[in-house]
């Protein structure tokens, strides 16, 4: 790198790579507000971090958010998988956990049975 230009170049293609990588994959959100801690939010997320790193799931981003206002519904779980509509499941235990990731993350198959809200993706 010996100009501004191929700085700007460098800086171009890892924007275009971070792009690439945050569109990319799906993601699962856990609600870990206090209602969420206090429904059992710490061991879904083990039981969902546990899950994927049994299947051997890199791809995968786990996050957390905060109340979303739906405390009766806790613990809450959003699946987003690219082009598809973001599903948020309630009353989520540990034990339901293997059934998301298999049925919903690996095979794009909905829990319906544990879906509280489906919002469509732009």
């Amino acid at each position: 790198m010996k100009t501004l230009a191929d700085l700007h170049a460098l800086r171009d293609k890892l924007k275009a790579d971070i792009k690439l990588r945050k569109d990319e994959g799906t993601i699962i959100i856990v609600g870990m507000g206090t209602c969420g801690i206090a429904a059992g939010a710490r061991e879904v997320m083990s039981a969902i971090l546990d899950e994927l790193a049994a299947r051997k799931l890199n791809d995968v981003q786990v996050r957390q958010t905060g109340c979303i206002g739906m405390c009766e519904k806790e613990v809450l779980v959003d699946v987003i998988r690219p082009g598809e509509p973001r599903i948020t499941y309630g009353k989520v235990k540990p034990e339901d956990v293997k059934k998301i990731i298999a049925d919903h993350v690996v095979n794009g198959r909905i829990v319906e049975d544990l879906v509280v809200g489906k919002i469509e993706q732009d």
